[in-house]
């Protein structure tokens, strides 16, 4: 199964106290690209969350943001460093020593220091990186589940087209082996219409209508056409990681098309043609999204 590169997937767990959401979402692009907006606290371990988005993930611009609260009885989220308020006591009371200052420290005084209190975590055991690590990979499950389903409906609508421009390049064949001795029959005959004495230029003429019946044969396409068509079904059943080779593909197919367009000898053929480069145009739109 193919997967689409644009998807959402989200996580919530209740870790030691600690409320964390996790929301993952992604746009197309060429190569893998991972934005982590993380709390301050762990910024170093950017490394290691964006090891287990690679192990996952091959291509797309990939966007994920935690926020980590606390969940507390009395309705707010707001956190006491108390390691941080330890320390800036010890030194205001050596302030108030050395400079002999008699007046008491007031909760007014600590609040100055707002580095003493935030709404993240402080820090992390490894327990708590651990389970969070788990919460990490729920969220981007569920992100692939998505991207999944979407790439369900993108393989629907690839197959439906390709199967179109199958239908297209068959009607071309049978139209081009139909039309062909006909189209050169009438051409011949108003040469002749023109030419008073066609028999010495008889065989100059067959000639030249060799040249132009091999200058408008569009065989070799449509089997070229049909080649890129088979390997892009079997691209499509490979479904991990064909963006590219599909792309590619897709790239020729539009060659082929073009050319028989441009061959067309009826305007039965050029209209088919026309709507079969409009096929592939689709099909190229498509495929941007495709991991």
């Amino acid at each position: 199964m193919i997967s689409s590169m644009t998807g959402f997937g989200k996580a919530v767990s209740l870790i030691n106290g600690f409320s964390y959401e996790i929301e993952v979402k992604s746009l197309n692009n060429r190569f893998l690209e991972i934005s982590l907006k993380l709390p301050q606290t762990l910024l170093n371990k950017e490394y290691e969350l964006k090891e287990i988005i690679r192990n996952k993930i091959k291509r797309g611009k990939i966007y994920v943001n935690m926020v980590i609260k606390r969940e507390s009885d009395n309705g707010s989220d707001l956190i006491i460093n108390q390691k941080k308020l330890d320390e800036t006591m010890a030194v205001l009371q050596v302030i108030k020593k050395e400079l002999k200052i008699k007046e008491t420290i007031k909760l007014s005084h600590i609040l100055q220091f707002r580095d003493l209190f935030s709404h993240e975590v402080d820090d992390f055991s490894d327990t708590d990186f651990e389970s969070l690590k788990k919460t990490f990979s729920e969220a981007i499950d569920n992100f692939i589940r998505m991207r999944n389903a979407e790439g369900e409906q993108l393989e629907k609508d690839l197959q439906q087209r390709i199967a179109n421009i199958e239908t297209a390049v068959t009607e071309i064949e049978s139209l081009y082996r139909n039309e062909t001795n006909e189209y050169f029959e009438k051409l011949k005959e108003r040469v002749k219409a023109l030419i008073t004495d066609i028999t010495s230029y008889n065989d100059r003429l067959e000639f030249e209508l060799a040249l132009l019946a091999d200058k408008s044969d569009i065989a070799e396409e449509c089997v070229r056409l049909r080649s890129h068509l088979k390997f892009f079904k079997l691209a499509l059943a490979e479904g991990t990681d064909v963006g590219r080779k599909l792309n590619f593909l897709c790239q020729e197919m539009h060659r082929e098309a073009n050319t028989i367009s441009a061959k067309a000898i009826s305007t039965q053929i050029s209209h088919i043609s026309v709507g079969m480069k409009e096929e592939v145009e689709r099909i190229r739109e498509q495929i941007q999204n495709i991991e």
